[in-house]
């Protein structure tokens, strides 16, 4: 059996998880995921990125270092703060295939 044909080139889950006041993790909605995932959907289309989506997801279970996104089909991890970040990810890595060395969260990092 062979692969069926990619929807998308790029698959961005932005986590957008609210979790109760005063947890201990805190949570990326709290940390303004909601607006960052807004803009990044807003620059992706001025770049006429057609071949990336770029979707809310819930809890990723690195809400202590979020707000965080995974992108497919690469399986990579970032943190994420300012607009400057997403862009630096969208032009770094979306565009160009590289890595946003600075921002990336590692495998051996706690859940939270």
């Amino acid at each position: 059996m062979t692969d069926l044909p990619l929807y998308y080139q790029q698959h961005v889950f932005c986590c957008t998880n609210m979790r109760p006041e005063g947890h201990p993790s805190g949570s990326c909605a709290a940390r303004g995921a909601e607006a960052l995932r807004n803009y990044l959907k807003a620059r992706a289309k001025e770049l006429k990125l057609d071949a990336v989506r770029i979707n809310t997801a819930g809890c990723l279970d690195r809400c202590a270092q979020g707000p965080v996104m995974v992108i497919y089909p690469e399986g990579v991890w970032y943190t994420y703060h300012t607009h400057a970040d997403v862009d630096e990810i969208l032009h770094t890595h979306v565009i160009g295939g590289g890595r946003v060395e600075r921002l990336l969260l590692r495998p051996e990092e706690e859940p939270a």
